[in-house]
């Protein structure tokens, strides 16, 4: 199984920055390649467009208002892998910073490796962080 991890500090409260990124359906809110997101099956499926149209559908496995954390499968994606997991984690730095953690496992399929996954997934995670720091900059 292949995994990444993504972190990043950003200039904002714990809960500022929960409150943005903490709803399943709001990615629009904060991440650029994500420009909508529609909700089904009472709020535990999104369906996720792309700038290019592709459909990415992901299930809520997991959400935590205390821990400020979600974790989600994905059910469907032009992704070369299988069994995605994934989790997005908010901690408290101090009352001005927070850390964002964004990790993921999975199965490469067909003739994807471990290395070119986890790159992937690597450079998804980092811009989103990234996409979200300059939000609150």
């Amino acid at each position: 199984m292949a995994n990444t991890l993504a972190k990043k500090a950003v200039p904002a409260s714990a809960a500022r920055v929960w409150a943005l990124i903490g709803g399943f359906n709001n990615l629009p809110n904060w991440l650029p390649y994500i420009p909508q997101s529609k909700l089904s099956d009472g709020g535990r499926v999104r369906t996720l467009l792309n700038p290019d149209g592709s459909q990415i559908i992901e299930r809520l496995e997991s959400f935590s208002e205390q821990n400020n954390s979600y974790s989600y499968s994905i059910l469907e994606a032009p992704f070369p892998v299988t069994n995605y997991f994934s989790t997005l984690k908010v901690k408290s730095i101090n009352s001005e910073t927070s850390e964002v953690i964004w990790s993921g496992s999975f199965l490469p399929l067909d003739s994807a490796t471990d290395s070119e996954v986890e790159a992937l997934f690597f450079q998804i995670y980092s811009d989103g962080l990234e996409a979200l720091k300059a939000h609150f900059s």
